[in-house]
Order: C-alpha cells, then structure tokens, then sequence
C-alpha cells in the first residue's frame, strides 16, 4: 500500500505497535543496565511485550491479504510469488542487521531469529498460505498450539527457527515461526474477511487528524523506526542518567 491506496487504519495500528514497543525497549534498557529496579520477564511488562508482538504480527497479516489482493490483479504465477519472496528476503536482511548489531553490542543474548526474521520468513512463505484464504485462521490456531508443545521440547540450536531451543538458550528477541506465525496467518484470515479484493468492506469512522497522523506517520515509517528506536533509547538514557550503556 503506498501513496493514496494505504488505509489509514492499518497505519495507525502499525504506529501503536511502535509506541508499544518503544515503550517497552525503554523499560527492558532501564531493567537490563539495572537503571531502575522494573521486573520485565514476568507480570505487566511480559504480557505488554506479547501484545506488542501480536498486534505487528497481526497488522503484517493483514497487510499481506491486502497487498496480495491488489498484487493478483495484474500479476500470477511465479512473477506474483516473486514479488513476495522479494519482499520477504527484504525484510530477513533488515533481521540480520539487528543479529550483527546485537552480536557485536550483547554478545551474548543475541538476537537470532527476532520479529523482523519471522515477518521475513513469514512473506516469504505467504504465496503457500493465500489459496486458504479465511481458513488461515484456523491455520494460525494450530501454529499457535503447535508452538506451545514445541516450546516445552529442548533440542539443538539448529531448530531455533521452528521454537525448539537447548534449555539454556536465551535471546533479548526470540520470535519463532511456531507459534508467531500463527498471528500472521491469523491476521491474513482478517484481511480477506475485512479487505475482500483489497479493498475496505465497512465503514470507516471519522477519527480526529490530530490524534491519529502522528501515530500514522510513525506506521508508515516503522521499519526504519525499528531499525533506529534502540540505539536513540540507549543515547537518551545515557544523557540522562551517565549509565554506562554504551
């Protein structure tokens, strides 16, 4: 979606899920150099992370159905599938950035396999999942469930992708296919039922400008948001409180 064509709901929800996060890198940095005494792996600040994954996860999915949609109308075969493979690749490399770039700054808790790889597998794997169309959500329902039995399996570090992992493994950002994927697939069930055709089925209410362009704006930007938001975190918690974060 790009220019005219982007519904400005799907921006605003992507600029929340930004927020969200920011708000939660913010937390994690100040729990992680021990800036303040904040608990961020159990409770509140836990299940804010999952809805926070979930809500990108399930805006992605409704992203797909709709890009998918208006792609089929001039594009099939293997020049359609492409195009998402493309995509997809994209997005996996903006994922190994942030593994170099956590390797190098963390060394240990890396991230390996983190959001941005999964919504890079997760459009690469798309072009297999659009024939179901509504049916993907109960696709993503078994994914879901799958990846809560495999999480209770250890097993080498080779099938991290799949959300098996040896019992000592630990990452700042660790977003396997099962069961997150399940969320995407999810979200593309929603985009068929609410973007037949890529195109709204319902009425959107009026929203006042001023409370939703910013948070659009953000939405429209938040790859690059994504890939910048840590490093200024940790500037202005540096400038702030002199914690040797860097």
């Amino acid at each position: 979606m790009s220019g005219s064509s982007r519904f400005p709901e799907i921006d605003l929800l992507r600029g929340i899920a930004i927020v969200m996060m920011v708000i939660f890198h913010s937390v994690f940095d100040c729990s992680f150099f021990r800036i303040a005494p904040v608990v961020v792996d159990t409770g509140f600040w836990r299940y804010f992370a999952y809805a926070t994954a979930s809500l990108f996860l399930l805006v992605a999915g409704i992203s797909l159905a709709i890009s998918h949609a208006r792609s089929a109308r001039h594009l099939s075969g293997w020049p359609l599938t492409r195009k998402f493979l493309i995509r997809g690749a994209g997005i996996f490399a903006c994922g190994l950035l942030v593994t170099i770039a956590t390797w190098w700054y963390l060394q240990e808790g890396f991230v390996i396999f983190g959001i941005l790889h999964l919504i890079g597998v997760s459009i690469m794997l798309s072009p297999l999942f659009f024939r179901f169309r509504k049916w993907n959500a109960a696709i993503g329902i078994v994914f879901i469930l799958l990846g809560w039995f495999l999480a209770t399996i250890p097993g080498p570090a080779a099938l991290l992708v799949f959300g098996i992992h040896p019992l000592a493994f630990w990452s700042v950002d660790y977003t396997p296919i099962f069961p997150w994927m399940g969320l995407v697939l999810i979200g593309m069930a929603i985009g068929e039922f609410a973007y037949p055709d890529g195109e709204r089925a319902w009425t959107m209410p009026r929203l006042p400008d001023r409370a939703v362009s910013l948070l659009a704006f953000l939405g429209r930007h938040s790859l690059v948001i994504y890939l910048v938001h840590q490093p200024l975190i940790l500037l202005v918690l540096y400038l702030v409180t002199g914690a040797p974060v860097f």
